[in-house]
Formats: C-alpha cells, structure tokens, sequence
C-alpha cells in the first residue's frame, strides 16, 4: 500500500511527511506550505491509513519473555466519571513486549470475554505476564501464562520486575500526543492510535521518516 491519487508535488508531500514524523499538526504543516489546511490534513489521513496497513501485517507477530498489559481509556468528555466505565470514552487494549514493541487495539469493552482472545492469540504460552489486579486478568490465574499483578491501590512496583510500568508510560506518551489535536472523531480514533504504536516501535524521528518514505513510496 502507498499514497495515491495525490496531487501535490513530490516535494510537498515529502515536506509533509516531514512535518508529520515531527509531530507538527496539519493545520501548522499547511501554514508553513502555504497550502489549504483540508490538503494537509487528508495527506494526513493517507499516511495514518498506511500506518495502519503495514501494522496490521505486524499484528500476528508473537510476543514472549516478559509482557505487559493493560487497558486504557481516551476521549470523551472531561466531567463526571474517569477510568474504567467512564461515558464517553473510547476503551483501548495494550500488550506490551519488555524491550521490545507494543500492540494496540480498540475494544468494545474491557470484560474477559473482550480481551482474553487477544490475550491468547498474541502472546506466547509459558510467558511471564505482568497485569495490575483488574478482574478481567484473573483467567490468567489458571492460565498457560506465568501471571504477575501488582495492586496500584498498594503499591504501583512489587519487587524488581513485578510492575506495568512500561505499558503505562505508553498510555501516557500517546495521551500527551493526541491532546494537540483537541478532539478526534471516533470514527478514525484507531488510526491516531495506531499512529501512536508506529512511533513508540520504530524509535527515532530519522528512523520513522525512512520508515513511512519507504511504506508511502515518497
């Protein structure tokens, strides 16, 4: 998959992923461009659509060793009821591989039933499974996993490696990056998400941009 049917220059589109990789919003890349903000912004789209396709080639790899997970809520509105439960949020899932790479996936719901299928399908049997003690990770407890909580209303680390500490820090890396854009329409939230994954796996700036030049084709 590339970016097709585009009709600005190579240049600019190459200015724009630029811009992107950066982390500048649309609305500033078009300023900066002197192109219209709705141009920049559906480039924009483009490239989180091949984001999403070439992870979603990722999304069968298998985790193992030592894994994090935890869920997590974004959006909605600011008053009332946070966290678990809370009106208007969108629920995401995140299995994270120490040392390694993260996995993300929109969610219906945080039950179970939702999440003990990704649980499985991604993570290797024998590996060593660190969750905080919500009850939907209690089927862990007779589990092919080596099940590890700690209880965040205690303690947030217990002993070395007994913590989800990793999985948070993403949770709140991707927060402070979709706060810029002061509301995302639900319908594409799982592309900003899957855009946040892309630059917590692919490190670097300079490594991301040869990254998307070689998946857009630019």
């Amino acid at each position: 998959m590339k970016i097709t049917r585009c009709k600005l220059s190579k240049k600019e589109q190459q200015r724009l992923l630029e811009f992107f990789t950066a982390e500048v919003t649309a609305r500033t890349a078009a300023d900066l461009l002197n192109i219209q903000p709705n141009t920049a912004a559906l480039f924009y789209h483009k490239i989180r659509l091949v984001i999403e396709y070439y992870l979603s080639l990722e999304a069968d790899d298998i985790f193992d060793g030592e894994v994090e997970l935890d869920e997590s809520y974004f959006g909605g509105v600011r008053k009332g009821k946070r966290g678990r439960g809370a009106a208007g949020k969108t629920a995401v899932f995140g299995i994270l591989k120490r040392n390694g790479k993260v996995y993300t996936i929109v969610v219906a719901d945080t039950k179970q039933t939702t999440l003990m299928p990704v649980i499985k399908r991604k993570i290797k049997p024998d590996s060593f499974v660190y969750t905080d003690s919500y009850r939907s990770y209690n089927a862990l407890d007779v589990s092919d996993f080596k099940h590890f909580r700690v209880n965040h209303s205690k303690e947030f680390t217990c002993g070395k490696n007994n913590h989800i500490n990793g999985i948070e820090n993403f949770w709140n890396q991707s927060k402070r990056t979709l706060r810029k854009y002061n509301g995302i329409d639900k319908k594409n939230f799982h592309l900003f998400l899957k855009e946040c994954e892309f630059r917590f796996n692919y490190g670097s700036p300079s490594n991301q941009l040869k990254t998307l030049r070689k998946w857009c084709d630019i």
